[in-house]
């Protein structure tokens, strides 16, 4: 058995508010340590209606807050929109506040469009400073320089551990240089999953974050009592990929009978391919889906993510994907 974690993006469904999705977020993460999830990451998005994790750094602080022992970081944070002292600031005080339990994931894109990366006042420089930016940020959370001009108080001396994301090549390279642990966004880019980890594995350098290299591969889950509702549990997930992909995200829509009556042809079959590596169904069909992916592309951890309608429905899907992740050969 590999680790598993999970990845919610405290999603806002259609017919609540943020507050119940920060509720929601608060529920899942306590249910998901009784079932033996290793991470409860959240996602950095702003200017999404649908959804609630926008004060990424806040949010995670009210979820280590209301857990005990598993681990709650950033999957991600978007860096190009925060200066790495704050970012550093933010994650030290959280590691302070809760020992040996935080993690931070960093992303290279914004996460959102550019009237929106204006207002956060975060110019998008045309030079690409990612990589100095992370390794300033991994500076402040190392060993105390009592000689720096500069440190973050608190920060300095927490270590938190720092993983790179990514959905291309670009972030495997990165976290290869660096030697650092890679999470690749297969539940919504899988294109170039395959290939990314090859390139991060063979291209790995030992550093003093990690001896070998350490990936991660995301998959949605969508589980059930039968086939059937699992897939119709899914079309929430691929009414709001679309709805995005042709700029007009929204609440998380209620899931529908019949997707294709919703979707056109073209761009179906555009989501189908984006969503393709999820499980779905019942929990047999889970059980062996989870592990062909598994075995094809051999991550020594798995994020799970289920963007689900209905709250119930979606802590069911992450019990049965437990159960599946614990016996994986019943």
């Amino acid at each position: 058995m590999i680790p598993y974690s999970l990845l919610d993006l405290a999603p806002v469904p259609e017919g609540h508010t943020p507050a119940d999705a920060l509720a929601n977020t608060r529920d899942l993460a306590q249910y998901a340590e009784t079932l033996g999830y290793t991470r409860y990451w959240l996602a950095e998005h702003h200017n999404m209606t649908g959804i609630a994790s926008a004060a990424t750094a806040v949010l995670i602080g009210h979820v280590a807050g209301a857990t005990r022992t598993i681990r709650v970081g950033a999957g991600g944070i978007m860096l190009p929109n925060h200066a790495p002292l704050m970012v550093a600031e933010e994650f030290g005080t959280l590691a302070t506040l809760y020992p040996d339990r935080i993690d931070l994931g960093l992303g290279r894109a914004p996460g959102t469009d550019g009237a929106t990366a204006q207002a956060l006042r975060r110019g998008m420089r045309p030079e690409d400073s990612f990589p100095q930016d992370v390794q300033e940020l991994i500076a402040y959370l190392g060993a105390p320089d009592p000689v720096a001009r500069v440190r973050a108080v608190p920060g300095a001396g927490t270590h938190v551990p720092v993983w790179i994301l990514g959905s291309s090549l670009y972030g495997a390279q990165l976290a290869a240089a660096l030697g650092l642990p890679y999470a690749f966004a297969s539940h919504f880019a899988p294109a170039a999953l395959e290939q990314a980890l090859d390139v991060y594995r063979r291209s790995f350098r030992p550093s003093e974050h990690l001896d070998q290299p350490h990936a991660m591969m995301a998959i949605n889950v969508f589980a059930a009592a039968t086939d059937a509702e699992g897939a119709r549990l899914q079309t929430s997930m691929m009414q709001a990929f679309a709805n995005l992909r042709q700029g007009r995200p929204g609440p998380l829509p209620r899931p529908v009978d019949d997707i294709a009556a919703e979707l056109s042809p073209p761009v179906l079959a555009s989501v189908r391919q984006a969503l393709a590596c999820s499980a779905v169904g019942s929990p047999d069909s889970v059980r062996r889906q989870l592990a062909e992916l598994i075995a094809a592309f051999r991550p020594d951890e798995v994020m799970l993510s289920a963007q689900i309608h209905d709250h119930a429905a979606r802590r069911n899907a992450f019990r049965i994907a437990a159960e599946a992740m614990n016996d994986p050969d019943p």
